[in-house]
């Protein structure tokens, strides 16, 4: 097939692509969600919250696209690897459930560690490599993103276990473009700054945290859910075809100081 010229719509389109979501009942997951959605794409949504999948769902319905809920637990790893077999083939997967609990460095405690870990990493992990055998088994010339974080690439306050997991999450994101490239899947990182979600509202709602993050993010505002979800429908499309193992900062300049 030939490749549209650069700059044209086509680039973005995903018309006939279907879309995995995990973590798609709210914040930015529902926003990728939706955001796949306007671009063409059916899309699966993934997540423990049915009641959530399904206001999601007939949001993407309303924009002419099909959703298909999902309710499954990811933590559970042979649900979700079992729930994968009733899907038709998966083009996209954005790997994006996971969770935060900040605690200073000398405060955590083994339930925070075990509990955020075993989303952001053991889920994480086992949830790709469920997926990545999906599409090589059907061989699907795929495309899976990982939600990252600025806190891969930078250390950040009272987040110790925060951090671990999404520098985990980085390494993760490039051994896999390395194994998986000769399958043709692509496999690339979104890395967002704070971004105004149901999960980062009680720490933005704390002044003193506001203007620490406003003071480090150059750009005068905070990220949005449409900022990341823009980034995600780019490396899901035909435009970034020739991108993989990389790592997409979405932080307002957060890292370059």
């Amino acid at each position: 097939m030939t490749k549209a010229a650069a700059g044209s719509p086509e680039n973005f389109n995903l018309e006939g692509q279907l879309a995995l979501v995990t973590g798609a009942s709210r914040g930015l997951g529902e926003g990728c969600a939706l955001a796949l959605a306007r671009a063409g794409a059916g899309v699966v949504l993934a997540a423990r919250d049915r009641d959530g999948l399904m206001l999601v769902a007939d949001k993407i319905e309303e924009l002419g696209r099909t959703a298909h809920v999902l309710a499954v637990d990811v933590t559970n790893l042979e649900t979700f690897a079992a729930a994968l077999d009733d899907l038709p083939k998966v083009d996209i997967f954005i790997n994006n459930a996971g969770t935060n609990r900040p605690q200073p460095f000398l405060d955590v405690d083994v339930d925070t560690y075990d509990d955020v870990t075993n989303l952001n990493v053991r889920a994480a992990f086992f949830a790709a490599q469920a997926v990545a055998r999906k599409m090589v088994k059907e061989k699907t010339e795929g495309c899976i993103i990982h939600m990252s974080s600025q806190a891969g690439h930078r250390a950040l306050r009272d987040r110790s276990v925060y951090c671990s997991t999404k520098f985990a999450l980085e390494g993760l994101n490039k051994t896999m473009a390395f194994e998986l490239a000769e399958h043709n899947i692509r496999v690339n990182a979104v890395a967002p700054t704070f971004v105004e979600t149901p999960m980062t509202r009680p720490s933005l709602d704390n002044q003193d945290f506001r203007d620490y993050v406003e003071g480090k993010i150059k750009l005068p505002r905070l990220g949005q859910v449409e900022d990341v979800a823009s980034a995600v429908v780019f490396l899901a499309s035909p435009a970034a075809s020739m991108i993989t193992g990389s790592s997409l900062l979405v932080d307002g300049g957060w890292t370059i100081h």
